[in-house]
C-alpha cells in the first residue's frame, strides 16, 4: 500500500504545513482585524508569504533529493501556490459571501484542499524525488 518512507515524508509535509499554516492564519487576523484589509486581499498576501517559507522547510526537511535545482524548483513551487491562491480566495470567497462564514472558518475548510494539491503536485511535478510516490 503505502511506503514507511511516504508516510514519515507525507508527516513531515503536514508538520511544515501546520506550522506555516499557523502562520499564515496569523498575518491573516493581522491584516483583516487590525490593519482592516478585505479579508480576500489579506488571505491572498497571508498565503503567499506563508508559501514561501513552506518552500524553504519542505525542500530542507520534506523533498530531499529533488531532481530539480533550487531556483527552477521555487518558480515551479510559485506557479504551484498561484493555482492554489485563486483557490483560496475562490473559496474563501464562495464561503463567505454566499454562505455566511467568517473568514477564518473559511481559510482553516479550504486549506485542507489547498494542502492536498500543494502536496500532490510538488511531489510529482516539482521536486520530483527519484522514486517516491504518495
Amino acid at each position: 500500500m503505502f511506503k514507511k518512507n511516504s508516510v514519515a515524508r507525507l508527516a513531515k509535509y503536514m508538520l511544515v504545513g501546520a506550522s506555516t499554516f499557523l502562520l499564515d492564519l496569523a498575518i491573516l487576523y493581522l491584516l483583516t482585524d487590525v490593519l482592516l484589509v478585505h479579508y480576500v486581499w489579506s488571505a491572498g498576501i497571508s498565503f503567499l508569504l506563508a508559501i514561501s517559507l513552506n518552500y524553504f522547510l519542505s525542500r530542507a526537511y520534506v523533498f530531499r533529493g529533488s531532481q530539480r535545482q533550487q531556483g527552477s524548483s521555487y518558480l515551479f513551487f510559485v506557479g504551484i501556490a498561484f493555482a492554489g491562491l485563486v483557490f483560496v480566495t475562490g473559496g474563501m470567497y464562495t464561503l463567505v459571501e454566499h454562505f455566511g462564514m467568517h473568514y477564518i472558518g473559511a481559510r482553516i475548510i479550504v486549506a485542507g484542499v489547498t494542502g492536498l494539491w500543494n502536496y500532490l503536485m510538488n511531489l510529482h511535478f516539482n521536486f520530483k524525488v527519484v522514486g517516491q510516490h504518495l
